[in-house]
């Protein structure tokens, strides 16, 4: 038998990219299955909650901490350019218009309905967080797909046949159901588990309820 972990996962948010390897790590360990279930940034669910333009102290400070942490993972790690959400640096505000944010969350949904949703956001992750200038332009999001085992043309043919921005909302509702609002946030048996950094609480979790893999022992 094998459980599922929710994985509520955005790929503006830094700290979303530097936990993709541990969940990985947590399909080759553990019997679990793990669902990808993109949800849009706080920048665009509710910006007031980190973005004040009268008081930055808190995008400043996750910043600072997400560089930090990702050199102490030993991951690479450079702000997307373009950033996914288009956003002025120094208002916050944002624009009504965000293909790069939809077109990536769209895409995750699909690769999740072909059952390689973490494949993708890590692989995906990796290109906007790894220091790939213009990863928007030319094959740079092609190649990146292509390593999750996906074909970049397909998922976005298949996103023709249903409403994905739906498939979203739907996420939002679910990660507050969960009992939290931010990413990543992982739920297994009701039970939420907010930030990359609770991956070991999670870990520790599975294994009380039994799940880890024999050759993970």
């Amino acid at each position: 038998m094998t459980d599922n972990i929710d994985i509520f996962w955005s790929f503006r948010s830094p700290y979303s990219y530097l936990v993709t390897p541990d969940l990985i790590r947590l399909r080759e360990d553990y019997r679990v299955s793990v669902t990808l279930r993109p949800v849009l940034p706080i920048a665009l669910r509710a910006k007031a909650t980190v973005f004040d333009a009268k008081d930055k102290k808190r995008p400043q400070y996750i910043v600072m901490d997400s560089y930090r942490r990702a050199k102490f993972l030993g991951l690479p790690m450079a702000w997307p350019k373009p950033d996914p959400v288009i956003q002025d640096r120094e208002t916050f505000e944002v624009s009504a218009e965000q293909p790069y944010i939809w077109r990536l969350s769209k895409l995750g949904i699909e690769a999740e309905r072909r059952g390689k949703g973490i494949d993708f956001a890590c692989h995906v992750a990796l290109l906007l967080w790894g220091g790939t200038s213009d990863w928007n332009e030319g094959d740079h999001l092609a190649r990146a797909v292509a390593k999750a085992g996906l074909d970049l043309a397909e998922l976005e043919a298949a996103l023709e046949q249903y409403d994905g921005e739906a498939e979203i909302a739907k996420n939002h509702e679910l990660l507050e159901q969960a009992g939290h609002w931010g990413v990543p946030t992982m739920v297994f048996d009701g039970e939420p588990f907010f930030g990359q950094d609770r991956i070991d609480t999670l870990r520790w979790r599975l294994d009380e309820a039994g799940l880890r893999r024999k050759s993970a022992e």
